[in-house]
């Protein structure tokens, strides 16, 4: 079967220093910008390793100062950002290093937007401020993710959220927000938690899963998608397994993490973000979990409506079909049982990462009705076919 091939654009990517121990090409990288670098980075973890202490020696051998600043827990608000922001005024900041999560790297790369700019992350969050238009410039930014999921190295978005009866959890977005250099060494995934490992790695799959169907997807983000999903298939259960020691899966883990990234910066996304939004804003749910329980469902109930309405010019089905046989090394599998084998794989990452459901986290039926209101209409867009409230209600139903 043949499908129309669409024309396609390709948005600016950041350029990329990729595997083992190249996390100690940062401070070179960063003193070609300038003599003085602001590094954001978690509370802890990072900064009790040797690479820590690694950088800060070689910072100083370059000439470069460095201010350090940490995140607080949870994920990055605008005001948090507008304080760091507000706490560097009158310093000339040549370079904005990240080193962290994807909440880290999302509130770094807000202050390289904001430094000079004189305005509040809230002036360009979308759907929620005045969405004024960002002329920047912004500082040079580099990104280093030590975990392995959201793939913000390589986006230009930098998601705030607010956790509050009005919550919301939106993204102030530019390509000039794109980091100069992402530098993605696997090595630094050692230190993370199994808990962090398996929402992150979750986050990453369902990113390449819905990026792959996606109504935007092109042939270059398909093979990107595919690539990414077999890195998937051979590291996620087994960093989560070996607690990050297995070399090879960090590897493969950091590898898809990244190209998610790609990814969806280029295509857009699908219900199980649609849905993330809210449930991240009104609720305490990590992103990487939201998206880890919901993708088996929200893949149920695409594959369901693909085949009750189909659409013969929709590849949606067939790529569906194509990551089955993906998943058993099978091209030859046919069709339903690749259906099937899909929709398994997915329910077994779900028990054997041990992702919580949405009740412990407060969720209740009631709930339903301001979360289908609230919906990201952006992911939704792009999901691969058009949901009804009911189906929507449905995937949060089986994820209760």
């Amino acid at each position: 079967m043949s499908f129309p091939l669409p024309a396609f654009s390709i948005a600016r990517l950041p350029r990329i220093e990729f595997g083992p121990g190249t996390i100690a090409h940062v401070p070179e990288l960063a003193a070609a910008n300038g003599t003085h670098a602001l590094i954001l980075t978690g509370h802890k973890s990072f900064t009790d390793t040797q690479s820590w202490a690694d950088l800060q020696k070689e910072f100083k051998r370059l000439d470069v100062t460095i201010t350090h600043m940490k995140r607080s827990a949870g994920e990055p608000t605008p005001e948090q950002v507008d304080e760091k922001v507000a706490e560097l005024a009158g310093e000339k900041i040549d370079v904005v290093i990240g080193i962290g999560g994807g909440s880290v790297l999302d509130e770094a790369k807000a202050i390289a937007g904001l430094l000079g700019t004189g305005h509040s992350a809230m002036d360009y969050l979308e759907g929620v401020g005045p969405e004024l238009e960002y002329k920047g410039p912004a500082t040079p930014f580099i990104a280093v993710p030590t975990t392995a999921g959201t793939g913000s190295e390589a986006t230009k978005n930098a998601v705030l959220s607010r956790h509050d009866e009005d919550g919301f959890k939106k993204s102030f977005r530019d390509e000039q927000l794109v980091a100069q250099w992402a530098v993605v060494d696997p090595d630094l995934l050692a230190s993370c938690p199994p808990e962090v490992i398996a929402g992150n790695g979750m986050d990453a799959f369902t990113q390449l899963l819905e990026s792959y169907v996606s109504t935007k997807a092109n042939p270059m983000t398909d093979a990107l998608a595919l690539q990414g999903l077999m890195a998937v298939r051979e590291g996620l259960a087994r960093l989560y397994e070996s607690r990050g020691e297995d070399a090879d899966a960090r590897y493969h883990m950091a590898l898809a993490s990244l190209l998610s990234g790609i990814n969806l910066a280029q295509t857009g996304l699908g219900s199980v973000h649609g849905l993330a939004s809210p449930l991240g804003a009104f609720f305490p749910i990590p992103h990487g979990v939201v998206c880890g329980t919901l993708v088996g469902a929200a893949t149920k109930v695409n594959i369901a409506a693909l085949t009750e309405r189909p659409d013969k010019n929709s590849p949606a089905l067939a790529k569906y079909v194509k990551v089955g046989q993906l998943m058993m090394d099978d091209p030859g599998l046919a069709k339903f049982s690749a259906l099937i084998v899909l929709e398994e794989v997915i329910d077994d990452w779900t028990i054997g990462l041990e992702l919580p459901r949405l009740a412990s986290f407060g969720v209740t039926r009631k709930d339903f009705p301001r979360l289908i209101k609230n919906i990201s209409p952006s992911s939704m867009k792009t999901n691969p076919i058009v949901l009804t409230d009911t189906e929507a209600e449905h995937i949060l139903q089986m994820r209760l």
